[in-house]
């Protein structure tokens, strides 16, 4: 069984705001043995829909979905769980599983902190 890991952000028509996605789906696609693509919910490519369907030609059968937000607002509570079952009957073959948003993993409290300790450490 194959499997991959989609990082997917909102998504914007300012390329200099999708830049740091970009960076960070690069960097950690080289920490990772799973493959890992980067999509955007809307108003960006590539959709999450064609992510998946991509995905999906390429025989991937499971794919982890997590959300780059701090926290589940309306989106991630109604429109992307709609998407993902949407996108799930449209490929039975792939199950999709949509993770909680990034900002509520205890390790990314973590990662916070280090960045607020460092940048404090910078004011000296």
């Amino acid at each position: 069984m194959q499997d991959a890991l989609i990082l997917m952000a909102h998504g914007s028509s300012d390329p200099h705001w999708r830049a740091p996605f970009e960076r960070l789906a690069e960097r950690l696609s080289e920490r990772l043995s799973t493959p890992l693509r980067l999509a955007y919910m809307e108003i960006c490519a590539p959709s999450l829909e064609a992510t998946v369907a991509a995905l999906a030609a390429e025989g991937v059968n499971r794919a982890e979905i997590l959300p780059l937000f701090f926290a589940a607002g309306r989106h991630l509570r109604q429109d992307v769980p709609a998407q993902v079952e949407a996108l799930g009957e449209a490929h039975p073959e792939l199950q999709l599983t949509l993770l909680p948003p990034v900002g509520e993993h205890p390790a990314f409290v973590e990662a916070l902190a280090a960045v607020v300790a460092e940048r404090a450490g910078e004011h000296d």
